[in-house]
């Protein structure tokens, strides 16, 4: 891991950010720079060189800043263990909704309600109940292998 510390110019060349982004995000609490210099200077690690470029890569995705912000307190709240769910957690930006990866399970970040259903879990219990083999992906759904014949009298 990498344990040098960033200037605010250093930051701004490695993410993308501008000036104007990082001091909002900063006094917006959305990330806060981990260390601050005797002369008052910000100093950020690469820790928080992850979290912003995770909430770019947010926004830029289509999050707002206030939907992102409110997703890490409620993370924070269903995850008490996780205290940087940007640099801890798996999260996936749907619209305006962020999906986090968290073990086997995803879910919504701001309500916390389960998301994806592990169909293949299930089949296997099923088939297992009625003592049958489990089913391949492409019957789990009722898709055909697609077949392709090539006739040289039907060309075009």
């Amino acid at each position: 891991m990498i344990e040098a510390e960033f200037s605010t110019q250093q930051v701004l060349s490695l993410t993308g950010l501008t000036r104007r982004q990082l001091s909002y995000w900063r006094k917006s609490a959305l990330v806060i720079p981990s260390q601050r210099t005797q002369g008052g200077h910000w100093r950020y690690t690469f820790i928080d060189l992850i979290a912003l470029r995770t909430a770019k890569k947010l926004i830029d995705a289509g999050v707002s800043v206030q939907r992102i912000r409110k997703s890490l307190s409620s993370l924070t709240s269903f995850l008490p263990h996780c205290r940087a769910p940007l640099t801890e957690l798996s999260l996936v930006a749907t619209g305006d909704m962020i999906l986090v990866l968290h073990g086997d399970s995803a879910f919504e970040a701001l309500t916390g309600q389960e998301w994806i259903m592990p169909v293949a879990e299930l089949a296997q219990a099923a088939a297992q109940c009625h003592k049958a083999e489990p089913p391949r992906q492409g019957q789990l759904f009722g898709i055909a292998p697609a077949t392709i014949r090539y006739q040289e009298g039907n060309a075009a």
